[in-house]
């Protein structure tokens, strides 16, 4: 969001030093791992390998991804990662995978297959839990809410397995308001939480995703009506004051009042 930025780029040599550091002190022992944003193809192979060993070390670790590729801007779709990532992420990462949170373009590019309709995005998760993940997440889409154009959709759908080895699988829909601005750093923080509150939920993702998105609206309300404040009286805010209030909502993302109520469909 900003003009400039600085700093440096973790590569896979330094991700795998730092693993072995956790190696040799045996303190490579999680219950979970999380991703997000990354650039580099090799970066993200070294995330795979680094995975796979800790799931042999713990065969209960849940690796969350979110498979940040790209987005939608007016109806387009584009990649701000090298293209060469994506065949890595569908055919390396989402399989190792136990949760993933695309938005609905990277839905669309890890299946190669386009969502016009609430029936093909439930398709596109099912094509997807075949690939490896439980969970799936489509955070956001440009489906067109039940409650009206000021509404954003989210899809989730957790297939289980039960004990006689039969599964079944349930699908959600949660519309949330949409907040008139920008924001960097949604996803993560989407991610984040969704983590946290399956851990929490882990056979309810229906509440997962309630206490998740209602997180959210708290935080992004809660940031909006601060930068309003500092852009001043008909200015519109910066990026600077956009920053999420993740620090002065931190009751809200412990605790947060269910605003949002999910659909079981």
């Amino acid at each position: 969001g900003y003009a400039h930025w600085k700093g440096q780029v973790l590569n896979s040599g330094e991700l795998h030093e730092l693993y072995e550091g956790l190696k040799l002190n045996k303190v490579n022992q999680y219950d979970y791992v999380l991703t997000g944003y990354t650039r580099d193809t090799s970066f993200l192979a070294m995330v795979v390998d680094i995975v796979q060993e800790l799931k042999q070390q713990n065969s209960n670790l849940v690796y969350v991804c979110d498979p940040v590729m790209g987005d939608k801007w007016n109806g387009e779709g584009s990649m701000y990662v090298p293209k060469d990532l994506l065949p890595v992420y569908r055919d390396k990462v989402v399989p190792v995978a136990d949760i993933i949170t695309p938005n609905q373009f990277e839905a669309e590019l890890l299946t190669g297959r386009k969502i016009h309709t609430e029936k093909d995005a439930l398709e596109v998760m099912d094509m997807l839990h075949a690939m490896g993940p439980e969970t799936v997440v489509i955070t956001s889409s440009d489906l067109q809410a039940p409650l009206g154009n000021d509404y954003l959709i989210a899809l989730g759908s957790h297939r289980k397995t039960n004990a006689d080895g039969t599964k079944m699988t349930q699908r959600i829909r949660v519309e949330s308001p949409k907040v008139d601005a920008v924001f960097v750093g949604t996803g993560d923080l989407f991610a984040a939480m969704l983590l946290a509150w399956t851990h929490k939920h882990p056979n309810n993702l229906k509440v997962a995703c309630e206490k998740t998105v209602s997180a959210m609206q708290h935080v992004l309300q809660r940031t909006i009506k601060s930068a309003k404040a500092q852009a001043g009286e008909g200015n519109k805010p910066n990026s600077a004051h956009l920053e999420l209030r993740m620090v002065q909502s931190k009751k809200d993302i412990e605790n947060p009042e269910i605003i949002v109520k999910a659909t079981v469909l």
